[in-house]
């Protein structure tokens, strides 16, 4: 299977590989961010797209809100751009006033990786931050393994080693909306497995409370509309980090279902992380057009990013996200696609 090439950012080629599987699941991946640039499923009336993308890696480039695409060196927000690791300040770029979100101004996500492997049903891209990029210690190397499995699946490994301890949270953050993009998620139905979430202050930096969903427009412990009458808000309401129930370390477990009703695709996301950010897409407006034309509007597509905690550095009681020398970091999800079953939504 051939690579093709996407564009050309800072020098280098940025390479395309498309990965299928005999049911018809098609994802395509470049290799600027990692990014899944497109993906589609079978559903009950035929290959739906469920991702939003862009056609042009310049439109990644200069508009892309991280469509798809693999964030890090820490995915989320460090609040203060700092933290203490072994008794030393640690001070990283800032990007989002005096916070980092996402690795910093050229995190992951805004980097060429190497395409390392590829073939009919996997891709394997890896990248190297060097010592004190975005103002992180040590020298740190990363893989990403996407991999279509049967049925419907894209399972995806984000690895890492570094030489020194490091702060570590590689996640994958597509934009997810099943019925192909255009118009809203606000009648996407959503459960996520969480009875509590990280609270937040007005910056969206935890505070160290663990609150519970209950009695609250975050509560998705059940299968519901996420545009239900009353809940959803135009701006800063889901934008959360999300709690998932305890499994066994490093197991796969549920995290979060979300259905349309009107294409009749369910996901279901598996994953051995502790957290899951849920963003409805509030701040979404593209002003150049997606795939096949589509125009990307406020609340075009929903992200559900497995995750350790956001400002995980600097809360001793967060799971832990600090990788030492000798140590892997491993982190797996997967995307599982299926129909809507009668009566679930």
């Amino acid at each position: 299977m051939s690579a093709t090439v996407f564009g050309t950012h800072e020098g280098r080629d940025v390479h395309e590989v498309t990965l299928s599987a005999p049911d018809g699941t098609r994802a395509r991946i470049i290799t600027w961010g990692a990014v899944i640039r497109d993906l589609v499923v079978p559903g009950p009336g035929g290959p739906q797209r469920v991702v939003l993308g862009y056609e042009t890696l310049e439109h990644y480039v200069e508009h892309s809100p991280y469509f798809g695409a693999i964030v890090g060196r820490h995915g989320n927000r460090i609040g203060g751009s700092t933290f203490t690791l072994d008794g030393e300040t640690v001070r990283l770029t800032p990007n989002e006033g005096p916070h980092q979100l996402h690795g910093g101004p050229a995190g992951f996500g805004q980097r060429v990786w190497t395409l390392l492997h590829h073939d009919e049903r996997s891709a394997v891209l890896g990248l190297v931050s060097e010592d004190g990029d975005m103002g992180y210690p040590g020298r740190l190397v990363a893989t990403c393994h996407y991999a279509l499995k049967s049925p419907a699946t894209l399972a995806i490994t984000l690895e890492a080693t570094c030489d020194r301890p490091t702060p570590v949270n590689l996640t994958t953050h597509s934009y997810f909306n099943l019925e192909g993009g255009g118009g809203d998620i606000c009648a996407h139905h959503l459960r996520i497995a969480a009875d509590h979430v990280t609270a937040v202050d007005a910056a969206l930096i935890p505070t160290g409370a663990i609150t519970p969903v209950a009695g609250t427009a975050l509560d998705f412990r059940s299968l519901r509309p996420i545009g239900a009458p009353g809940l959803l808000q135009c701006r800063e309401r889901y934008d959360h980090n999300f709690v998932l129930r305890a499994g066994a370390d490093g197991a796969m477990r549920h995290a979060a279902t979300v259905a349309s009703t009107k294409s009749r695709v369910a996901l279901d996301l598996w994953t051995t992380e502790p957290g899951l950010q849920f963003y409805g897409g509030h701040l979404l407006d593209s002003p150049v057009p997606g795939l096949d034309g589509a125009r990307y509007r406020i609340h075009g597509g929903l992200c559900l990013e497995p995750q350790r905690f956001p400002d995980g550095p600097n809360h001793a009681h967060f799971p832990p996200c600090i990788l030492r020398p000798g140590a892997l970091s491993r982190q797996m999800s997967e995307l599982r696609f299926r129909a809507l079953g009668e009566g679930e939504a």
